[in-house]
């Protein structure tokens, strides 16, 4: 092989090798919405579970902080469930969520106002009041996870 045919074989193999890969499918955009919303709501509620159950020490601030991001996430979570975006092995979702969608939007809709609740509360600083509704936003969660979302292995 000549010098020329050598140097044009390695920048055919270099162009292909840097070739843009596909985009993203509607489908797979929605997953990666919601897992990110998923995720900066996990960040959030953690601290508050550890707090609420006193691993960690409570601080009125820092609460009242988080509260008030998951009030303002939970709500941005339907549109990250569009029809046609589940793909299996790429989300925990169920289909059941597509087949039985008036039952998760209702769902979605209490986690949003139990969200709100709990950073109303959560402004007054008093972790008696905050605990109750800590509790019941976390039921909504347990609700959903256990009819919508794969168990985890």
């Amino acid at each position: 092989m000549t010098f020329a045919r050598s140097a044009l074989a390695a920048l055919a193999t270099l162009a292909a090798a840097s070739a843009p890969a596909a985009p993203p499918s509607k489908a797979e955009t929605a997953i990666h919405y919601r897992h990110s919303v998923y995720h900066v709501i996990e960040w959030n509620v953690l601290p508050m579970g550890d707090a609420v159950s006193g691993k960690i020490p409570y601080d009125k601030e820092a609460f009242a902080m988080r509260a008030a991001r998951v009030a303002l996430l939970t709500p941005m979570l339907p549109e990250g469930f569009p029809e046609g975006s589940y793909i299996a092995g790429k989300t925990d979702a169920k289909p059941d969520i597509w087949k039985n969608r008036p039952e998760f939007d209702e769902l979605m809709k209490k986690l949003a106002a139990k969200s709100a609740t709990l950073a109303d509360v959560a402004k007054g600083g008093d972790l008696a009041t905050i605990k109750p509704a800590f509790n019941d936003l976390m039921q909504v969660c347990k609700s959903c996870h256990e009819k919508f979302k794969k168990k985890d292995d």
